[in-house]
């Protein structure tokens, strides 16, 4: 390198330092306050609908700017979000699932909401139904952004091909129609064509919708007992203000049991699609991309409604259908809630302004009809414009429909090695390497470790 160039790069970075610096300027004398939004959505057009929603807060509220950053799935913006913590130099706001609250809340990051939220108006308006996602030790520490479920998305036009009249209810009709939708339509010798995409990995997404299967064959997370009655009663005589039901989800993570009959039973009906030849499995870790859905090559997938606006985008035919039984309905309760980190009460509370605006009927209803998600505000599920969005596709009553079924994964602290590890399992079946309760017996064991 010259010495000429060199002198010219270190003049280049210069400027541009001294452009950062002044450009930060502004925000320390002006009134403005400026707020980082970290967030994961996905598929792309939905990025584009949140943005569209934070450009009409930026607008309507000049003194506050929020700006929406892509950092990646959740699985890659986990090792970002403890750095930043870590760090001391974390977002304004962040955008994950529930799960994560007592990881944060160990590490002493989050704002707790309760006073921001007691005087808020749109309080009233949120669905009940999701306070435990809120709700951690007794304080509230997120609101929810929205809600889904996982379902089963088919391509309508490669049923009729294959002759199917019915849709599946039960695990055994599935596993035949899985058999009668894989085809080999080019006649080679070879299918081209599968009844179902199962998501290879070990990642949250393959364990967030195996869990469905889990549920739906009568499996748990834990031991129920967790805390022995005989002791509530002592427990309640010499500390009469302790919360038993909190206490009970924070030894929950002590007692897991994930070597259930239930789980068993979902890895093996998992395990029989692949030994059929009727399920194929996705890239490693990219469960969620629809391409050979799109295609024609799979005729069913696991997603949620936030892939409708996608699909709707794509003119191919689809429609969903609701996870089939085992012993009983069931499916996962899915969806991210807004987190407020600690920072200066200035900026918390513009954080909140935003957070309020999530909330509200305008954004839940806009949000919902552009991307699918279920509305967290119980007004903007009876708005016009959203009873109009459900007539016109009724693959949401499916999602609607089944989510009294469906069960939220825990939030607390040690949820993160519990995924982890049913994603080893999961992985190690599907890739043919252990029998269901081989993989599961070595996860369990390696969770006791970690517990106890």
């Amino acid at each position: 390198m010259s010495l000429r160039f060199a002198h010219l790069l270190k003049f280049v970075f210069t400027i541009a330092l001294c452009l950062s610096l002044f450009g930060c300027q502004p925000t320390q004398s002006s009134n403005v306050i400026r707020l980082t939004l970290w967030q994961g959505v996905n598929p792309p057009p939905n990025r584009d609908v949140l943005q569209k929603l934070v450009d009409r807060f930026n607008k309507t509220h000049p003194n506050i700017q929020v700006e929406s950053l892509y950092v990646g799935q959740g699985d890659q913006q986990m090792p970002k979000i403890l750095a930043a913590v870590v760090g001391n130099a974390p977002p304004d706001m962040l955008w994950y699932a529930p799960m994560i609250t007592g990881q944060l809340v160990e590490l002493d990051a989050l704002r707790s909401i309760n006073d921001l939220l007691a005087t808020s108006a749109v309080k009233s308006e949120l669905d009940p139904a999701l306070l435990n996602t809120m709700q951690y030790e007794g304080k509230i520490w997120s609101i929810p952004f929205g809600t889904n479920n996982v379902g089963i998305y088919y391509r309508p036009s490669l049923f009729k091909a294959a002759g199917v009249k019915e849709l599946p209810k039960t695990w055994a009709e599935f596993r035949q129609l899985a058999k009668q939708l894989t085809r080999d339509t080019n006649n080679d010798g070879k299918a081209d064509q599968h009844g179902m995409l199962l998501p290879l990995g070990k990642g949250e997404w393959t364990v967030f919708t195996w869990l469905p299967f889990m549920f739906s064959g009568g499996g748990d997370f834990n031991n129920q007992q967790a805390i022995p009655e005989k002791f509530i009663d002592t427990i309640r005589q010499k500390s009469p203000n302790t919360d038993i039901a909190q206490l009970q989800v924070g030894t929950a993570s002590l007692n897991v049991n994930i070597v259930n009959p239930g789980a068993i039973a979902a890895l093996q009906f998992w395990r029989d699609l692949m030994q059929d030849g009727s399920a194929i499995l996705s890239q490693p870790e990219r469960g969620y991309e629809l391409d050979g859905f799109l295609a024609g090559k799979v005729a069913m997938q696991l997603s949620g409604p936030w892939t409708l606006g996608q699909l709707q985008a794509t003119k191919v035919d689809f429609g969903v259908l609701p996870i089939p039984a085992g012993t009983q309905p069931g499916t996962s309760i899915g969806g991210e809630n807004l987190f407020l980190f600690k920072s200066t009460p200035e900026r918390e509370k513009a954080a909140f302004k935003f957070a309020e605006f999530v909330m509200s009927e305008e954004f839940q209803t806009e949000w919902a009809i552009g991307t699918g998600y279920l509305p967290t505000n119980l007004k903007s599920r009876e708005s016009q414009a959203y009873k109009a969005f459900r007539a016109k596709q009724p693959a949401v009553d499916v999602f609607l429909g089944q989510a009294q079924f469906g069960r939220s994964r825990p939030i607390f602290p040690g949820y993160n090695r519990i995924s982890d590890n049913l994603g080893r399992a999961i992985e190690t079946v599907l890739l043919d390497r252990a029998t269901p309760e081989e993989a599961l017996k070595a996860s369990q064991q390696r969770l006791d470790l970690i517990f106890n």
